[in-house]
């Protein structure tokens, strides 16, 4: 669908969606590697596993300095005036629910991701040398559980993302990151335009 950009207002640039896009990638690839073993499908498992993983964190690294230098990370961090949406007024940018699923996506992926790098020396990479001794026996199970948890929240965090972007009154937002854009009328019925304009 074409619509006039006098009636469209962009929302997401196109390398912000391809950040998204492959971060989504990524992670199919990382439950795939890690699920399909469990369910009796043998493969080998663990080099996909450690290139995606090697790759999402290439990703995210990317994303945070474009956030921090190129974006407004204002607009992402949660403030007082966020809690008045729970009694009906209009959030900035980003709702105060975008916000709260940012930051547990943060938590869960920077978690998977520092001891996905710490679990790669065990397993054994073109990073580094396997050494499966480094680390006690009992260090290793924590990291492991650690790790796992991270993933099973990154499962949860997945399921309530698809959730709500397929809700007929959140795709404008799936939109967005396909297509970039939402209407204006969107963005009056959704958002404050002038907490927009002030960052938040």
């Amino acid at each position: 669908m074409n619509t006039p950009d006098s009636v469209t207002v962009q929302r997401h640039a196109g390398i912000d969606r391809l950040f998204h896009w492959l971060t989504a990638l990524t992670m199919m690839v990382l439950m795939g590697t890690s699920l399909l073993p469990v369910l009796g499908i043998r493969f080998a498992w663990v080099r996909w596993h450690w290139m995606a993983g090697v790759l999402l964190t290439v990703v995210i690294l990317l994303h945070i300095v474009r956030a921090l230098f190129a974006q407004s990370p204002r607009a992402m961090r949660l403030r007082r005036a966020d809690l008045a949406e729970l009694s009906g007024t209009l959030p900035g940018k980003y709702s105060l629910q975008q916000k709260l699923i940012h930051l547990a996506w943060s938590v869960a992926i920077l978690l998977a991701i520092a001891t996905g790098v710490v679990l790669m020396v065990k397993a054994g990479t073109p990073f580094f040398v396997r050494d499966p001794y480094i680390l006690s026996l009992r260090s290793w199970g924590v990291l492991t559980l650690l790790h796992d948890l991270a993933a099973f929240a990154t499962v949860f965090l997945i399921l309530v993302h698809v959730y709500f972007g397929l809700l007929p009154e959140k795709r404008l937002y799936l939109r967005s990151m396909v297509l970039g854009w939402v209407t204006r009328d969107e963005l009056r019925a959704n958002h404050d335009p002038q907490r927009i304009a002030r960052g938040e």
